[in-house]
């Protein structure tokens, strides 16, 4: 991915967020269960980057949650959400999709 935005100026923040939600998918889907899949899509227009990541769903909603200072995980898509210009998902247990906006050289 990192050859497809070469010299963006929020590079590092969308490939964490990428990695955030590839994770998130793996984790709470069934994307992450033998023979599951994922699709990862950039979309760069004008000064927007949009990322998504479609899984095969799972039993819960993905939310930004506060983890406790002690918790080993949790953070994800909290990160998500304080790097991205914006963020949602759309879908069901079936399958769903996460998406990322970063809004391009400005700070999220």
């Amino acid at each position: 991915m990192a050859c497809l935005l070469a010299g963006c100026p929020v590079l590092d923040d969308v490939i964490l967020a990428v990695d955030e939600i590839v994770v998130n998918a793996l984790r709470h889907t069934k994307s992450g269960q033998c023979g599951g899949s994922f699709t990862v899509e950039v979309l760069s227009t004008g000064d927007r980057i949009a990322v998504s990541v479609s899984d095969q769903g799972g039993p819960g909603e993905p939310t930004a949650r506060d983890a406790g200072e002690l918790d080993e995980t949790g953070r994800g898509l909290r990160t998500v959400a304080l790097t991205a210009t914006s963020w949602g998902w759309h879908g069901n247990d079936q399958g769903r999709t996460v998406t990322a906006v970063f809004t391009r050289g400005l700070p999220a």
